[in-house]
C-alpha cells in the first residue's frame, strides 16, 4: 500500500507542534460530532441504485420451462438447471459438469461443504474431520470476517499468514501445511480480496495447488465472490485454480464458490459451487439427504435476464459506473487529508467492494470509537482477523458502496478527522 507524500509527517513535529495539532483536531472533531451525522460504512452491500439495475428480474421468467423442457416449478435438479451452470462455467473458467447452481447465498454453500467434511469427510479423506484430534485452517489476513466466524462456529483452529498484493504468502503457507497434518484447509478470496483488493496471481495459485501437504485431504476454499466486480476498464481474470490443482495431481483440493448476490439481488440471487466432478457428486450426494432441488424458477429468470456470459459482463459495467465514483471519493479524501502525514496507508483497489485502511498501530479501535461517537458506523476493529483480534490494532475496513455519493464524502471526511485526532493523541502520549 503506497503512502502518498504531500505533507510533513506528524512524527517529525516537535512536542509543542504536536500538541497544537492535537488541539486543532480535537476542535475539528467536536464540530463534527455536533453535526449529528448518521452514516454507515460497515458492510459491503449494493446500493439501491445497483439493485435497481436488476429490476427486470421481477417480470421474469417468461414461461416455466427451461431449454431442456424441464418445468422449473417442480421438484428435482439438485445441481441446478443446465443453462445457468453453462453460463457461469464460462465466466468462472470451468466446465459445466464441475458446477452446482444453488440458492442465493454462497456462504450457505461454504457452511454445507464444511459440515459435510466435518460429518462425512471429503472425496479424499481417510475419516470425517470431526474424528481428527484437531482441525486447523490457514487464514490470510486481513481477510473476510464471515469466513472466520464460520470456523469459530465449528471449533476449527486458525493460523494466519499475510495477504500480499499477489495473494497469500505462499512460502508461509507451504511451510505450515508440509509439517502439520491438522491443517485441513485454507480460505482464499482470489480476485479483489476482502478487504485489501488483492488479486491472486497465476504463479501463487499454482504453488497453492501443487504444494505438498501433511493432510491428504487438504482443501482450498476459493471464495470468488468478487470475480466480476471491476472498478476499471482493465478487468482482472481469476487464476484457474481447478485446472492447476488437477494438473498437479490434486484434483479434489480446490472448491470454488461464487454468486450473483452483488450482481443482481443480494437477497435473491444464485450461488455456485465448482470443483472436480467427484467433488460435485460428493456435494450433491450429501445435499440430497436434505433437499429436493434449488429455486429453479429464480435460476431461469437469471438466465433470461442475462442472456449470455457477455450479458453478465455488460451488466457489471453498469455497476462499475455506479460504484467507481465512490471509490474515487475515498481515494480523494484520504489523499487530501492524510497524504504525507505518516499516519495512514490504504489500498487502491481495481475491483471489489472494500478499501483497507491501516492507521498508526494501536489506534484503530480509537478511530472507530471516535467515528461511532460522531455518528459514523465502521466495521469493528479487528474484524478482518480471526477472533476479531488485530495484533497491531491498525486495520480498518471501509465499505463505500451502499451510501449515496455525498454520504461517502461526508463519511470519509469524518473518518479522516478521527484518524488525525487518534494519531495526534497517540504521538503526544509517546513524546
Amino acid at each position: 500500500m503506497p503512502e502518498p507524500t504531500t505533507a510533513q509527517p506528524l512524527a517529525d513535529l516537535s512536542t509543542e507542534e504536536l500538541a497544537r495539532f492535537r488541539d486543532e483536531q480535537q476542535a475539528a472533531y467536536d464540530g463534527l460530532r455536533d453535526q449529528g451525522l448518521k452514516l454507515d460504512l460497515t458492510r459491503g452491500k449494493p446500493s439501491t441504485a445497483q439493485l435497481d439495475l436488476s429490476d427486470r428480474l421481477l417480470t421474469l421468467p417468461d414461461g416455466t420451462r427451461d431449454d431442456d423442457g424441464v418445468d422449473v416449478r417442480n421438484y428435482g435438479g439438485l445441481a441446478g438447471i443446465r443453462q445457468i451452470r453453462e453460463m457461469f462455467a464460462d465466466l468462472l473458467w470451468v466446465e459445466p459438469e464441475q458446477v452446482v447452481a444453488g440458492g442465493n447465498s454462497s456462504l450457505v454453500l461454504m457452511r454445507e461443504v464444511i459440515t459435510d467434511l466435518w460429518l462425512k469427510g471429503g472425496v479424499d479423506s481417510e475419516r470425517p474431520w470431526s474424528q481428527e484430534e484437531r482441525v486447523t485452517f490457514i487464514c490470510p489476513v486481513p481477510g473476510y470476517d464471515r469466513h472466520f466466524t464460520l470456523l469459530s462456529w465449528f471449533g476449527i483452529d486458525t493460523v494466519t499468514v499475510p495477504m500480499n498484493e499477489d495473494g497469500p504468502d505462499a512460502d508461509a503457507v507451504a511451510d505450515l501445511v508440509a509439517k502439520d497434518p491438522s491443517i485441513k484447509g485454507m480460505w482464499v478470496v482470489p480476485t479483489y480480496s476482502n478487504p485489501t483488493g488483492s488479486i491472486v496471481s497465476q504463479e501463487i495459485a499454482a504453488r497453492l495447488a501443487s504444494m505438498e501437504t501433511a493432510a491428504p485431504d487438504f482443501k482450498i476454499l476459493w471464495d470468488n465472490a468478487y470475480a466480476f466486480h471491476h472498478l476499471t476498464e482493465e478487468e482482472a481474470k481469476s487464476a484457474d485454480i481447478l485446472t492447476l490443482a488437477a494438473a498437479s495431481g490434486h484434483p479434489h483440493r480446490a472448491i470454488m464458490f461464487a454468486s450473483t448476490s452483488k450482481i443482481t439481488y443480494a437477497g435473491a440471487g444464485v450461488a455456485f459451487l465448482a470443483g472436480s466432478t467427484e467433488t460435485v457428486a460428493w456435494y450433491t450426494g450429501h445435499l440430497g439427504k436434505g433437499a429436493i432441488g434449488p429455486d429453479k424458477v429464480n435460476q431461469l429468470r437469471h438466465v433470461q435476464f442475462f442472456g449470455s456470459p457477455q450479458g453478465v459482463r455488460d451488466h457489471m459495467r453498469k455497476h462499475r459506473g455506479l460504484i467507481a465514483p465512490k471509490f474515487a471519493v475515498v481515494e480523494e479524501v484520504l489523499s487530501d487529508r492524510l497524504g504525507g502525514l505518516g499516519v495512514a496507508r490504504w489500498t487502491r483497489p481495481s475491483g471489489g467492494y472494500f478499501v483497507s485502511l491501516d492507521v498508526l498501530p494501536g489506534t484503530a479501535a480509537r478511530v472507530i470509537g471516535l467515528a461511532k461517537d460522531a455518528g459514523v458506523a465502521l466495521t469493528p476493529a479487528g474484524a478482518a482477523f480471526p477472533g476479531g483480534h488485530d495484533p497491531d490494532d491498525t486495520n480498518i475496513r471501509l465499505a463505500p458502496t451502499f451510501p449515496e455519493l455525498p454520504e461517502v464524502r461526508a463519511a470519509m471526511e469524518a473518518v479522516a478527522t478521527c484518524v488525525l485526532l487518534a494519531a495526534a493523541e497517540h504521538l503526544v502520549a509517546a513524546s
